[in-house]
């Protein structure tokens, strides 16, 4: 019997004994990008944790597939499983967006924890210092010491600009706002 499934065993085997060793090298991947992008080790940690659990999901695929269970079952079961949990996370979809640009932000974002921004948000314009990224927020610190904490997902959705504000001299004039070179 134990020769009728020797092939998966052995695949299955090898998947497991390569599941580590892939997240080895995204772990070092990941901290070798932050340190060239000069990124937090927070904030790399929690991109590495994201990237594990994405792995581990792969191989789950994979062990599915390697042992043929039947897509119609499979189906079946994930479309009922999925329906259940739509139902719960529809009102949680914001944080799955919320990962996604966390994420985002990390690999591709222009500005880092210390910069000064612009939010050009037409109903409440934001000028602040960033003081930490993480998953699903972005936490800032505006010129009158207020903490703003901003969902990630709106970084891509709102214009951004970096840059050091500068302060006019006459009142009522609108600032203006310097770029970083």
């Amino acid at each position: 019997m134990i020769e009728q499934y020797l092939i998966q065993i052995i695949v299955t085997g090898i998947l497991f004994l390569m599941m580590p060793s892939m997240k080895f090298v995204a772990r070092k991947l990941i901290r070798k990008y932050a340190r060239i992008n000069k990124r937090l080790e927070s904030r790399t940690n929690q991109i590495i944790h994201i990237i594990q659990i994405l792995i581990n999901l792969t191989c789950v695929i994979a062990i599915i597939i390697i042992w043929g269970v039947d897509p119609k079952n499979i189906f079946l079961a994930l479309s009922s499983i999925f329906a259940i949990i739509g139902v719960a996370m529809f009102a949680q979809w914001s944080m799955l967006s919320n990962i996604t640009a966390g994420l985002i932000i990390f690999f591709t974002s222009p500005f880092r924890i210390g910069d000064r921004i612009r939010i050009h948000d037409n109903d409440t314009p934001e000028d602040a210092e960033i003081t930490d990224i993480r998953t699903f927020h972005t936490y800032l610190r505006t010129d009158e010491g207020e903490s703003v904490i901003y969902p990630n997902s709106l970084f891509l959705q709102k214009a951004v600009s970096v840059g050091e504000p500068l302060r006019s001299k006459k009142k009522g004039e609108d600032e203006n706002f310097e770029f970083k070179e």
